[in-house]
């Protein structure tokens, strides 16, 4: 079966023509332009004007609708036969006769990516009133527009899926980073499509040509372990302590929903074995969780770029910088290696941590309480000296 063919994108403001679907006498709806958004920011399409036969009838009727000269039934009297009086040719004329009318009517004026990002990011940010976002999220969406500066005044119907992968491809990112510019591009270039100024995303099939390397990292030693406890009552290494002893990506402390009465938190992100996941607070930070809880209504007051420079800058204080130079990634490692240095099962290291089960008995069948948990978190031993030490 031959496919429909495809017509040329109408220019911005002058409405739509719509294929309505098969079996219709008339399966073209001609639209007016949008009369301003909602308040999601989704704009309001008119009721048709009218119904035709074909997409090029729609055009003649959009162009005498801009022109003035539309009157009900107009459509009626086109017809594309040639040698007929509502001929193919005859149909032309009019178009132009109706199009050269039509003054001051929006021409196909260029919207610039620098234009849809600024539409895009208060339509996300501040005309939705249901939620509310993290101030990482603000920075991730900001840094990510940032690299894209390339094509920052770029015409976006001229946009292509080649110049996306070569930004994505050319940034000096590490792979998270990576997956922040593609949710970025991916999200703007959807919302340009919803919004009408694109008929298909320029963003799909985009990917990361990069191994995956979040999950490389090297754990601090129990001498540096030592050394963090013993300023534990500085803030950067207080949530760095925080992070060593829970597994928690510096992600995801964001999200988090912690409960201190119980001494638990529950969250996680980037796997369906990471997501919604139980995690015991160990004894020992208890009391940190607790006052930052106190002190800043959250874990993590500032962004998880902040938070890196800020905990560069305290372990060059401190003299702890590892090779390759730590990263807060390297405490989720740390939990990891505590948990097998003190003999923590398993399975409960991976149910904490979010790894995925490779048999089916533990995927499928596998359930732990918060008391089993927190017995085995507990086995992770602080020497009493560096405890006494800290306080």
């Amino acid at each position: 079966m031959p496919k429909r063919k495809k017509y040329p994108r109408l220019p911005n403001g002058y409405g739509s023509i719509k294929f309505l679907g098969k079996g219709r006498r008339n399966p073209y709806g001609v639209y007016p332009p949008a009369k301003g958004r909602s308040d999601e920011g989704v704009p309001i399409t008119p009721p048709a004007i009218c119904y035709t036969d074909s997409w090029v009838k729609g055009f003649a009727v959009l162009t005498a609708y801009h022109a003035g000269t539309y009157t009900p039934g107009y459509e009626l009297t086109l017809n594309l036969q040639d040698g007929a009086p509502g001929s193919l040719e005859e149909l032309s004329r009019r178009i132009l006769a109706d199009y050269n009318q039509a003054k001051g009517v929006p021409t196909s004026k260029a919207m610039t990516l620098a234009q849809l990002y600024e539409e895009f990011y208060a339509w996300k940010f501040e005309r939705d009133k249901s939620r509310s976002y993290s101030r990482s999220t603000h920075a991730m969406i900001e840094s990510a527009y940032k690299h894209a500066a390339a094509v920052h005044d770029n015409d976006i119907t001229r946009i292509s899926f080649t110049a996306l992968q070569d930004i994505l491809d050319s940034a000096g990112l590490r792979h998270a980073g990576k997956e922040h510019l593609l949710s970025f591009f991916k999200q703007i270039f959807s919302y340009a499509v919803t919004a009408g100024y694109l008929d298909k995303s320029p963003a799909v099939g985009l990917r990361i040509n990069i191994p995956d390397d979040d999950e490389k990292g090297v754990p601090f030693t129990d001498s540096e372990l030592a050394l963090l406890w013993r300023h534990a009552d500085d803030p950067t290494i207080e949530m760095l302590l925080i992070l060593c002893y829970s597994g928690w990506r510096i992600t995801e402390v964001f999200t988090l929903s912690i409960d201190l009465d119980k001494a638990f938190y529950t969250g996680g992100i980037k796997t369906q074995a990471g997501k919604n996941r139980l995690v015991p607070i160990h004894s020992a930070i208890l009391p940190l969780v607790s006052r930052r809880m106190e002190q800043f209504g959250c874990l993590l007051p500032m962004t998880a770029q902040q938070y890196r420079l800020e905990m560069r800058d305290r372990l060059d204080a401190l003299g702890i910088l590892g090779t390759p130079i730590h990263t807060p990634h390297d405490c989720r490692h740390t939990f990891s290696r505590l948990c097998e240095k003190y003999d923590v099962r398993e399975n409960d290291r991976k149910r904490m941590l979010g790894h995925s089960f490779g048999d089916i008995t533990n995927r499928v069948y596998g359930h732990r309480e918060l008391e089993d948990l927190q017995r085995e978190i507990e086995k992770i031993s602080i020497p009493p000296k560096v405890l006494a030490n800290c306080g």
